[in-house]
């Protein structure tokens, strides 16, 4: 609740500070008043990127907006180069978490067969940590000169960006009887750090009904991946319950859809000329690099004040 005040009260007390500044500036010399002027335009813009925080922060009404967040990256068509550009967006969006202060643990991931990653799992952690990811959710198209082509060809590729929300058993009772899943354990790989990749406790648990698959090698017990594994598989049948509810299957993945030609929600363009573009949104920015390293304020705001997707969690009403 201090969270979600103190913005507020802060900016109440810098409003009132550019009223003493504005009194300064008609009561004061013309050197002083150049000076307070001055003062007084970076005051304001401080204000306007304030004003923008809090405004956004109270389109978090959905049931789920609040909690952690469950994000998955799937590399789609585009082969190697499409397991690359999952790996880019792997840093983007580690960088775009820890720019909001979000703590970012990578609970299980795929490399490629030659480089780069095939799918990753990562869980964001963090204050209205789902309410800012969902808007990321969907497929994201690159088009570059390719590093791998020997005739620097352009070439263009896709990944899929899928994100539910973490639930406790507090807030959504799901029963997975044990009969319906299926546990494997094997040892655990890729990024990480090497000290997890010693035993046999990396874990992967099948729901044998829906047949989703969910996997986790983070941690160093098996019974802690095991736990973290089946949090995630009841968000995951929780969101399907959802999806049901809506009648339609499809808006499991959102505005995702295949993961190819014309179901792309963001284009980054590199070649022939640079830009980053939102499809849902229609906003853009030339500066690509800064997009790549995590500077996704702009088209995560922009889809926010979009309106229609906040009503995904309002309008559906389940039992638990």
């Amino acid at each position: 609740m201090k969270k979600a005040v103190s913005p507020v009260v802060d900016f109440r007390k810098k409003v009132d500070d550019i009223d003493v500044m504005l009194e300064l500036i008609e009561g004061g010399s013309p050197e002083d008043q150049a000076e307070y002027t001055q003062e007084l335009e970076t005051m304001v813009s401080d204000l306007m990127s304030r004003i923008d925080e809090i405004e956004i922060a109270s389109f978090f009404t959905g049931r789920f907006d609040r909690n952690n967040a469950i994000f998955s990256i799937q590399s789609g068509a585009g082969g190697t180069e499409s397991n690359d550009w999952a790996d880019m967006l792997f840093r983007m969006y580690s960088r775009w978490a820890e720019r909001r202060g979000f703590t970012v643990e990578l609970q299980d991931v795929q490399l490629g067969e030659q480089v780069g990653i095939s799918k990753a799992t990562l869980l964001i952690k963090g204050e209205n940590a789902y309410g800012y990811a969902n808007a990321e959710r969907g497929v994201h198209r690159l088009v570059r000169i390719s590093p791998f082509d020997s005739n620097q060809r352009r070439h263009t590729s896709f990944c899929a960006v899928d994100v539910i929300a973490e639930i406790s058993d507090v807030e959504v009772k799901v029963d997975i009887p044990d009969d319906d899943i299926g546990v494997d354990v094997y040892r655990s790989s890729g990024k990480g750090g090497q000290g997890v990749n010693t035993t046999d406790s990396a874990v992967r648990i099948t729901h044998l009904p829906s047949g989703l698959v969910v996997t986790c090698q983070n941690e160093r017990s098996q019974l802690q991946n095991k736990a973290s594994a089946m949090g995630v598989l009841k968000a995951r049948l929780y969101e399907r319950r959802l999806d049901e509810q809506r009648s339609e299957m499809e808006k499991f993945y959102g505005e995702k859809g295949e993961i190819g030609w014309g179901a792309q929600i963001r284009s980054y363009v590199l070649q022939p000329y640079q830009m980053v573009k939102d499809l849902r949104t229609g906003i853009s920015t030339t500066d690509t690099q800064g997009v790549l390293d995590g500077d996704l304020a702009a088209f995560v705001s922009g889809w926010l004040r979009a309106g229609s997707p906040r009503q995904r969690n309002k309008d559906i009403q389940i039992d638990d």
